[in-house]
């Protein structure tokens, strides 16, 4: 998936008009999920992204990701994006849903096994189907 489809298709999932706050809310969360997970996926999860994101992702090859709660996810996003946490909470959702969508499934099941399960509601199928997305297949 190219750089603008994901951001259009985070748009439509977030509900949110502006396209430089999607693009935050992509980079806040990218950012934070890299923090969060294993080097070796954070690597997997670049080779399958658009250069704008997956520049997030790379270099962490053998690092171990850093354990902290999907509350505390939520809170790192708002602090980067620099708004209320609630709205934090309605952009990760909308870019793990694409993001569930962007990756092949196999990897995106591996970043799941990597976190808590605290952070399981991230990972259930979209609920709304954004035309142009495509289920990859391992």
């Amino acid at each position: 998936m190219k750089y603008d489809e994901f951001i259009k298709h985070v748009q439509s999932f977030s509900q949110v008009e502006s396209l430089d706050e999607v693009k935050r809310a992509v980079r806040a969360t990218l950012q934070t999920l890299a923090e969060r997970i294993p080097g070796n996926e954070a690597s997997k999860l670049a080779e399958q992204l658009p250069e704008e994101m997956a520049t997030h992702f790379q270099g962490r090859e053998g690092q171990s990701g850093n354990v902290f709660s999907l509350k505390e996810f939520y809170r790192r996003v708002s602090d980067r994006e620099n708004i209320d946490p609630a709205a934090a909470v309605v952009h990760v959702r909308a870019v793990f849903a694409v993001l569930n969508s962007a990756v092949i499934p196999a990897d995106f099941g591996e970043v799941q096994t990597t976190l808590t399960e605290d952070y399981e509601d991230l990972f259930a199928a979209p609920s709304i189907t954004v035309p142009g997305i495509t289920m990859l297949t391992s």
